[in-house]
């Protein structure tokens, strides 16, 4: 990296929380910054994320004006397995270990911060730091920047997390549905939309002492970016904004520019480019079989599984998605883990599913089964996709959305229960099929779910409508322009907040925001 360009225009810090849904679009983050500000940016986290993140870097424009810099951290120290920097290798019970043990990184960001400062004679401009990590706003402050607050989810399902974390609402009635403090009436949540562990949080357990503590210092902020477009949240925005009171820059969808192009996703006979940089993981089949498994089925006719790199579900829950996917007739292509109970990265056993699933699968051609790793980029975005069975995840909701591709939402986990809510709700994009692994669910259930999400016209072909509508202004949020006025409201968004850090708030201070710095 020409280190001339921090010392001529600034310096930003960005701190990700250790875990891939995390780390993914902070990366994203940093390469948007680079291609529209001449700034410098340092990533910072510990040796095995830095491995991570390399693993899906180029040495391509975007990614030259990232410096990494390595954070120490021995995770045996914190009461972790050795080698233990990431929420992907470690069971649930662990995650708030992990979580408690990233308060140790403030020493050694001081020590990076107090050192780039010396360098280059003045503090970076400001310190981008996960949503987690509370303690960094006091350490910017102290060291003389500016400390900005990076949500890696939506608008909504964000103020759903902090405002139920920080109230725990739910413990002061005996009511199946409660209100959350910070949303009208009518956005009630159910007890049923709740992980077990903030079900069960009373202040006192290990969750409530971490999120209760960092949420509350983050609000402390001067400001947030959000991985959403202001358009397709407009309630999530409005209230995020009477919330917290600080300015809030949505500055997402932060997917690859390629999944955003004007151009029609991958065809049934295309073989462009893949959109998915290897990423270290292991394929479960090739990308290309992937594909060709798509590519065999007609437009808008597939449905596409997966829960994520962390999640799975119960035997039982498994055993009557399986059989009710068979039953529906419908091709699919599902990325299957083992269940709960056993080692999610160990081998899959057949006993998990009916008898002879996979084979009456293959070659039927209904099926295929994708064990631990698929190109998730490039099955949403073949035109063969017609909707997505998804635990809700931002990054996942995110690409699927930009995809036009609707949702079937089946959340387990953090804040995906109110992004399914948001989607159903506000967005008209999604169904959910069921919440958590403690559900009840039927093959039956799961064939009418589909059929009824995967239909041409009535409420399939609406959700579809809806979804392509949201992809449209997903697009036109990143519309590239040579002023304001052709600008997307994101890439405006970057430029507002980079007035900000710079502490202007006028229009047409600074040129190289009237252009795009690195096109």
């Amino acid at each position: 990296m020409d280190d001339s360009k921090s010392q001529s225009h600034g310096h930003i810090v960005m701190l990700p929380f250790m875990a891939h849904g995390h780390l993914i679009p902070f990366l994203a983050l940093a390469r948007r910054i680079c291609r529209q500000t001449p700034f410098a940016v340092t990533l910072a986290t510990t040796t095995l994320n830095l491995r991570y993140l390399r693993s899906t870097m180029s040495l391509d424009d975007d990614d030259s004006g990232i410096r990494l810099h390595e954070l120490p951290f021995r995770s045996s120290d914190h009461g972790l397995p050795p080698d233990t920097e990431n929420s992907e290798n470690l069971p649930l019970s662990q995650i708030a270990t992990l979580l408690h043990s990233s308060v140790s990184l403030a020493a050694p960001v001081e020590c990076l911060i107090s050192n780039i400062t010396a360098e280059e004679g003045r503090p970076p401009l400001c310190v981008i730091s996960d949503a987690f990590f509370g303690w960094s706003v006091d350490v910017a402050r102290r060291l003389g920047t500016k400390s900005i607050a990076f949500t890696t989810g939506g608008a909504y399902g964000t103020l759903a997390y902090l405002s139920m974390w920080l109230h725990l609402p739910h413990r002061s009635t005996d009511a199946e549905e409660f209100s959350v403090p910070g949303f009208p009436e009518r956005c009630r949540l159910h007890r049923s939309q709740l992980h077990r562990f903030i079900r069960e949080a009373d202040a006192t357990d290990q969750w409530s002492k971490f999120f209760q503590v960092q949420l509350k210092l983050i609000l402390a902020s001067d400001g947030w970016l959000c991985n959403s477009v202001e358009e397709i949240e407009p309630l999530g925005f409005d209230l995020l904004r009477k919330y917290l009171k600080l300015p809030i820059w949505a500055i997402g969808p932060l997917v690859p520019p390629d999944m955003l192009q004007k151009s029609s996703p991958i065809s049934p006979n295309s073989k462009s480019k893949s959109l998915q940089k290897h990423t270290g993981k292991a394929f479960g089949v090739s990308p290309e079989k992937c594909l060709d498994f798509l590519s065999s089925h007609n437009p808008n006719s597939v449905l596409y599984i997966s829960f994520g790199s962390q999640n799975t579900v119960s035997p039982s829950q498994m055993m009557q998605l399986a059989i009710g996917l068979e039953s529906s007739g419908k091709p699919f292509l599902w990325v299957i883990r083992p269940p709960l109970g056993f080692d999610i990265k160990g081998e899959f056993q057949p006993g998990w599913l009916p008898p002879g699933f996979e084979d009456r699968l293959t070659r039927s051609k209904q099926g295929l089964l994708v064990r631990n790793w698929a190109p998730q980029l490039d099955i949403l975005s073949h035109s063969s996709t017609g909707a997505f069975l998804s635990h809700c995840g931002w990054n996942s909701t995110m690409e699927s959305l930009s995809q036009g591709v609707p949702i079937m939402g089946w959340p387990l986990a953090a804040e995906q229960a109110y992004n399914a809510k948001m989607m159903v709700e506000e967005m008209g994009v999604c169904v959910e099929l069921t919440r958590g692994v403690e559900s009840q669910i039927e093959a039956e259930e799961v064939k009418r779910v589909i059929e009824t999400v995967m239909e041409e016209e009535g409420k399939g072909g609406e959700m579809r409508q809806r979804a392509t509508a949201v992809m449209e202004q997903m697009r036109q949020a990143v519309k590239e322009g040579s002023d304001d006025d052709d600008k997307g409201s994101s890439l405006k968004a970057i430029d507002e907040f980079v007035r900000t850090i710079l502490g202007d708030s006028t229009n047409g201070t600074f040129p190289f925001l009237q252009v795009n710095h690195r096109s």
